[in-house]
């Protein structure tokens, strides 16, 4: 993956020449698209509509305006402080995700990333392909009970992403994609980075299973158990043994 920068008025867009060719400033809204819908969140998932899926099969995107959550989320929405363009929300993820992709993890491939500058201030934006046939790992358990093998095999490919160093800010039910053939893919690595082994690991795993026994009680039908973490985490520490 080769990247290529092209200076802006306002900022700078980060791009792949092998998936977009050309790029403009069209290409961060959609209306820039001949198709555009949004994506939202389920399940208290926290959707908060700056999210779209745009272009035509085969070749779809996801378009992504970097928006803050929280409380301070109230008040500005999608300003950050300017600290330097390396430092920017999306030229960041952008780089971690292509760092990912040659390591051949299974996260979405990034096709662009931008940044527009005020003064202090900046905004952000990312465009990544989209990963086919892929459902969040909420969605899959709220349809049917899953057997041992399948939570191991998840605890088994979270392993696979903190053996190569990989930090996930929010490590949740809903970041976690399932695709048809039962293979973890994981989204969403604002505020990622890769680190050295030490206690987060274990802390990403912990958000992960407040996040399973959170959509618990926001639909006790789900099909989520102890023994169901429990295998998850036995699938996590046999892959563990034998790296």
């Amino acid at each position: 993956m080769t990247e290529t920068v092209e200076r802006t008025a306002t900022g700078a867009i980060l791009y792949d020449r092998a998936i977009i060719s050309q790029i403009s400033a069209s290409h961060f809204v959609p209306q820039g698209w001949a198709h555009a819908e949004q994506l939202t969140g389920e399940m208290g998932s926290g959707g908060r509509g700056n999210t779209m899926l745009v272009g035509n099969v085969p070749r779809q995107f996801v378009l992504r305006r970097y928006r803050r959550g929280g409380l301070i989320g109230k008040i500005v929405r999608y300003h950050y402080f300017w600290t330097g363009e390396n430092e920017t929300r999306s030229f960041a993820e952008w780089r971690l995700l292509a760092k990912m992709a040659e390591f051949d993890l299974r996260v979405p491939r990034p096709a662009a990333a931008r940044y527009q500058r005020r003064g202090t201030f900046y905004t952000a934006d990312l465009i990544t392909v989209t990963i086919p046939k892929v459902r969040p790992l909420s969605t899959v358990i709220a349809e049917a009970a899953r057997n041992a093998d399948f939570w191991a095999s998840i605890g088994a490919a979270i392993h696979e992403f903190h053996e190569a160093g990989v930090y996930h800010a929010d490590m949740n039910a809903y970041n976690i994609q399932i695709d048809d053939n039962d293979k973890l893919w994981m989204l969403d690595f604002d505020k990622g980075c890769l680190k050295e082994p030490g206690p987060w690991q274990q802390e990403t795993l912990n958000r992960l299973h407040r996040s399973l026994k959170k959509i618990c009680t926001i639909n006790p039908m789900l099909h989520f158990s102890t023994s169901n973490w429990e295998a998850l985490l036995a699938g996590y520490f046999a892959a563990s043994r034998s790296a």
